[in-house]
């Protein structure tokens, strides 16, 4: 995959999550604005609970690696992605962080080997 398509992916996801989100979640929100409802909304069965706590692994994960590349790689403006992670989501903080390392560390692209 090109680096160009790799951003555009990315692109794609984190604008399709964002206007996604806000389609289901805004108008009842606005209605009644109760974001701890919300919140709890999350945990209302146990397949949403399930899934509730997958994106607070997933955030986390998230926050271990851009406090990682932060020290060891240098990565700057991590944070700003972690902060998108928890609105409108991790979809969307993910999909940023990776635009945003990517012009900050060099990678060489993989090469296949065949050591004998």
């Amino acid at each position: 995959m090109s680096e160009r398509t790799f951003r555009l992916a990315n692109i794609i996801i984190a604008i399709g999550f964002t206007v996604v989100f806000c389609i289901v979640v805004l108008p009842p929100l606005l209605t009644e604005f109760d974001v701890l409802g919300a919140f709890a909304a999350g945990f209302v069965n146990p397949y949403a609970t399930g899934y509730s706590t997958d994106v607070f692994f997933c955030w986390a994960a998230l926050a271990v690696w851009v406090v990682h590349e932060a020290r060891e790689y240098h990565v700057r403006n991590g944070w700003i992605c972690l902060v998108v992670g928890i609105v409108p989501g991790v979809a969307v903080g993910l999909a940023l962080y990776m635009i945003v390392r990517g012009g900050q560390v060099n990678q060489a692209p993989a090469t296949a080997t065949n050591p004998q």
